[in-house]
């Protein structure tokens, strides 16, 4: 299994993260640049070095949370933006987490899990969100590796996993992603459904 704590945090140690690109990449700073409530409560998952959060924050939302399950990243957040608030940086498994959101914002967590725990994320997800909460961002639409992360897949497969208990407003190939990504992601736009057909 590719998501203990251990194999995580060497991963970063050992600066072993070709899906990184050291930047919010141009999709989701786009959806971010048109949200207007600051008091959003936001949730990044397997969060990584949180280029997204930093970005928000800087925007003036107040209530951003990021999760991940490596200290090093942790650590490395803390140290590159020291006024994030230490308590919406949380060291911890995904799917241990509990509380209401929002929104939750996706971006290469879905497919650095291994494939056989997809279905729980969007049962955690749809657990973790609010009525009317959303999932948005990114998927990789493509084969990529089967041994290893990142785990590719393609919207069909997606859809089976969401569809009891999202709907799925919008999953389509993103249409401005960053060079090394293009006609291989899809931008999601999911909404919690009140009862899941689960």
């Amino acid at each position: 299994m590719t998501s203990t704590k251990k194999f995580w945090d060497k991963r970063y140690q050992d600066n072993d993260i070709g899906w990184d690109v050291g930047e919010i990449t141009t999709p989701l700073k786009t959806y971010f640049n048109q949200l207007e409530d600051k008091l959003l409560s936001i949730l990044i998952p397997g969060a990584g070095n949180s280029y997204e959060a930093e970005y928000l924050h800087k925007l003036g939302f107040t209530n951003v949370i990021v999760v991940d399950i490596a200290p090093t990243v942790i650590d490395k957040l803390k140290k590159r933006v020291p006024d994030f608030p230490t308590p919406h940086i949380i060291n911890m498994n995904f799917f241990d987490l509990t509380g209401q959101f929002d929104l939750i914002i996706e971006q290469t967590f879905f497919c650095a899990i291994n494939p056989s725990l997809r279905a729980n994320y969007a049962k955690q997800a749809h657990h973790l969100l609010k009525p009317n909460g959303k999932i948005v961002g990114l998927m990789f639409n493509a084969p990529l590796n089967e041994t290893h992360p990142p785990y590719g897949g393609d919207c069909k497969e997606y859809h089976s996993y969401f569809n009891p208990y999202f709907d799925i407003q919008t999953m389509e190939e993103a249409y401005n992603s960053i060079e090394s990504r293009a006609k291989r992601e899809v931008f999601v736009k999911m909404v919690k459904k009140e009862y899941s057909s689960l």
